[in-house]
């Protein structure tokens, strides 16, 4: 569009612009007065039709020219605006009832005309379309005290002149600026409320912008008088960094240079019409999106140049219903005029590209059409190449249906290097797939070509990706036993926090015991997770349901808690991690169980990009699992590992010196729920065995729990007895114990319950004695205590103690392995940044 000429006139007009839903009812458009309060000599109210009025106007005219039945609709119309004339001009000192009663007599006489012929000239359509605005400005004229109040009410179709183009409508600025020059004399220093949305043409014959087309009215009135500045006013708070209905965090954007607003615009950020922009561009006129419904937020201030803000990426959009046209052929490499012929062949059918890539080796040139378009374009291409295509120089030109386009717009990607990279690697841990990318060398957009069915699930991935919104992570847990309720509780006093200072938001959406679970889809309230799942309302637990609830299709990320110590539940792993869910857990039936499961497991976390962490199956919050996986990965070479793995076994003999029999501790290590229900549990060294098989596999050793020697410490006669039989024959262990211990002690030794792990690969779990200077005979009461020998660690093994029992601290490392799949998914979990001089 050529830039409006220059004006000598003074620029002291304010450029107001209120859209259908800030002109609902009567009381909206009384309310428009207060929102005009501003220092500006002159003020031009461009208005737009009462919501919805537009939508029933062109259907009243369809209606008419199908034969059907328009009168009621036509009634219903009219009876909404007198209903808003007579509580606005109670006192009838402007006439709005009958003024408005003759415009509705017009409206019929045109139903009637179209209604006799449906091939009636479109300058009836466009009078019947347009309407809406006529009918608003004498409302908003009449609620801001009309004439005597110094406004006049100005139809624009006295002033602005358009003509079609092939980008759109067109306005003639000469003739438009002469016109409006000419109604400024005749009303000078007044301010006016003018018509958006229509025009005239060349020949002075009623026609439209365009649906939408009031704010391209109002900014081109704001060229016209060279105002300072345009206000639009909506029902939003401004521009959004994102759908709001895809994106519940989307974020108001305080600025906006032209150049972004113009790429939002055209990716379908609803709140500005693509045309909106050249005029107040072309003239540097500051725009500002406002909400009518909250007038104390500031909007959204677009000018020459914006804010850049912290991130490159200002804001996300998508559009839909589109369909990729390739062009395929090796025959294409090297000669020229290939993509002239292509687009000229989608020219001639009347097919818009929205996008176009192609790659460095010319193999292919794809372009992404809208889906009614596709056909009708790939026929084109067809016909265009039909002779390339019967030499096989070119191979085929293929369709993709259901795909939409991601744009990511910012100034700040100008020169920033891996925007790309944050991007594209926050739609990989999102499991999206990208079928094309367009940039263009202004830096401003990234376009991708993605699946429909991924749209959503994209779009908040990308948002979280350049921290636009928290990083949104989908939460499962499954046992809420005793490491669950603590996991709970420290949920329930981190997330807040997390939130605020992380933008980290980790939702649980699902909680499930082995009867039943609750499935939510805004997010359960940690501290009240376990009420709903004793509510009437939770449902039968179906482990399969809870996944795909997890992981829903629109949601980025899906992580799943087993706090359980089932082993059907382990089972489902491989199923979710190849199904891209993150799963972490103390369960140690995974990583210990059957070794074809496990390889499963570590299978489907390579395919399906799944993470599964399982810290505090050894050592509960320890760091024994990643000391060892730290030392293998920087290419160090295990020798053995010898370690205290059960805090019950470790307070037994720290405290058994002789003094008190065995039984009586055992039974004490029970009442202060050290132990499991049945003390066999722990006695029997079976889960110590399960453990010292995670780390022996973590290791690369192909073991598993059969091949572990294990002594038990329950002798065999009572290892098949009930659990009250064996509580009641508890004192049958003294005598075999006081005896290990006496043995020990004439050594100079000490009794230690130890799982190890040699060079050789031989694995034993049970009693050892010890030294006095070894590291085990030194720790304190449920210590956990990992001895490292490997090839940097042989003189002075590398040692890893600490309390290793308990909900808290257990819960603390299932935390941990939550916090370090966030950190993956780009969470910034760190310690937050301090400014310079603060607190001095």
């Amino acid at each position: 569009m050529p830039s409006a000429p220059a004006s000598n006139e003074p620029s002291s007009c304010h450029v107001h612009k209120f859209g259908g839903s800030s002109l609902a009812d009567a009381a909206r458009i009384c309310g428009i007065a207060a929102l005009l309060d501003d220092d500006a000599a002159t003020r031009l109210v461009v208005v737009s039709a009462m919501q919805g009025t537009t939508n029933s106007l062109v259907a009243l005219a369809d209606m008419a020219r199908a034969g059907d039945d328009w009168q009621p609709g036509w009634e219903a119309l009219r009876q909404r605006h007198l209903q808003a004339a007579a509580a606005i001009d109670a006192q009838e000192r402007f006439a709005l009832q009958a003024t408005l009663g003759d415009e509705f007599d017009g409206l019929h006489r045109n139903l009637q005309a179209v209604a006799v012929d449906d091939d009636v000239d479109e300058r009836i359509r466009a009078r019947i379309h347009g309407l809406g605005e006529i009918l608003s400005s004498r409302l908003v004229h009449a609620a801001l005290g009309g004439e005597a109040a110094g406004w006049q009410r100005l139809d624009a179709r006295e002033v602005l002149v358009v003509h079609p183009g092939e980008m759109g409508v067109g306005v003639d600025w000469d003739q438009s600026r002469r016109r409006f020059a000419q109604w400024r004399a005749r009303h000078p220093g007044c301010n006016a409320v003018v018509t958006g949305y229509i025009a005239s043409d060349a020949q002075g014959h009623a026609t439209t912008l365009g649906r939408n087309g009031s704010d391209y009215s109002a900014a081109i009135f704001a060229s016209l008088c060279n105002a300072d500045a345009l206000t639009i006013w909506t029902d939003v708070d401004g521009v959004l960094s994102a759908d709001p209905r895809l994106v519940p965090d989307a974020v108001c954007l305080p600025s906006l240079s032209y150049a972004e607003a113009c790429e939002l615009a055209y990716f379908g950020a609803k709140v500005l019409h693509p045309q909106t922009l050249a005029p107040v561009q072309s003239r540097g006129i500051p725009l500002r999106i406002r909400n009518t419904l909250r007038p104390q937020a500031p909007g959204t201030l677009i000018e020459a140049r914006a804010n850049a803000g912290d991130v490159p990426v200002k804001g996300l959009s998508l559009v839909n219903d589109l369909a990729i046209l390739e062009l395929i052929g090796s025959g294409m490499i090297g000669v020229p005029g290939t993509a002239e012929k292509l687009f000229a062949a989608l020219h001639g059918a009347g097919v818009s590209v929205t996008m176009i890539s192609q790659g460095s080796s010319e193999h292919s040139i794809c372009c992404v059409v809208r889906a009614d378009q596709a056909e009708r374009g790939r026929a084109a291409i067809a016909a265009a190449f039909a002779e390339a295509m019967a030499d096989q120089r070119t191979q085929a030109v293929r369709v993709t249906a259901d795909i939409c386009v991601l744009a990511a717009v910012g100034d700040g990607m100008v020169g920033t290097p891996g925007v790309a990279a944050r991007l594209l690697g926050g739609l990989a841990q999102a499991r999206v797939n990208v079928r094309a990318i367009a940039q263009g060398a202004s830096e401003r957009n990234i376009s991708l070509a993605i699946a429909r069915a991924d749209a959503t699930r994209a779009l908040r991935a990308a948002h979280s990706a350049f921290w636009l919104s928290p990083q949104f992570v989908s939460v499962g847990i499954i046992g809420p036993g005793q490491v669950g309720r603590a996991l709970l509780s420290q949920l329930s006093a981190t997330l807040p926090r997390l939130r605020s200072q992380s933008r980290l938001d980790l939702r649980i959406r699902a909680i499930s015991d082995s009867r039943r679970m609750v499935l939510s889809e805004t997010g359960l309230n940690p501290g009240l997770a376990l009420d709903a799942l004793r509510d009437d309302t939770a449902q039968a637990a179906d482990l399969d349901l809870f996944a795909a609830h997890v992981r829903a299709e629109h949601l980025p990320h899906g992580l799943i808690i087993d706090c359980s110590a089932s082993d059907a539940v382990a089972a489902k792993y491989p199923q979710w991690l190849a199904a891209g869910i993150h799963v972490v857990t103390p369960n140690k039936h995974a990583g210990s169980g059957d070794w074809t499961r496990y390889a499963a497991i570590r299978e489907a976390q390579r395919q399906g990009g799944g993470r599964f962490l399982y810290e505090a199956t050894v050592g509960a919050g320890l760091p024994v699992i990643l000391t060892l996986r730290n030392l293998l990965d920087t290419g160090d070479v295990l020798h053995g590992i010898d370690g205290m793995l059960s805090g019950t076994l470790a307070w037994l003999f720290n405290r058994f010196d002789g003094s008190q029999p065995f039984s009586t501790l055992v039974r004490e290590a029970q009442a202060l729920g050290y132990t499991e229900p049945d003390p066999r549990d722990d006695l029997s060294g079976l889960d110590v065995a399960r453990k010292l098989v995670i780390l022996a596999r973590e290791a690369g050793r192909e073991l598993s729990v059969e091949d572990v020697e294990v002594e038990s410490l329950v002798p065999l006669e009572l290892q098949q007895v009930g659990r009250e039989e064996f509580l009641a024959r508890l004192h049958e262990l003294d005598a075999p114990m006081q005896a290990r211990l006496a043995a020990a002690d004439a050594q100079g030794l000490g009794l230690r319950h130890v799982a190890q792990l040699g060079q050789d690969g031989r694995a034993r779990v049970g009693l050892v004695a010890l030294p006095a200077d070894h590291p085990c005979r030194h720790t304190r009461l449920t210590d956990n205590l990992v001895q490292f020998r490997s090839l940097r660690y042989t003189d002075n093994a590398l040692v890893v103690l600490g309390p290793g029992a308990g909900p808290q601290v257990t819960a603390a490392g299932v935390f941990g392995d939550m916090l370090a799949i966030a950190q993956s998914l780009g969470a910034q979990t760190g310690a937050p940044v301090i400014a310079a001089g603060a607190g001095a």
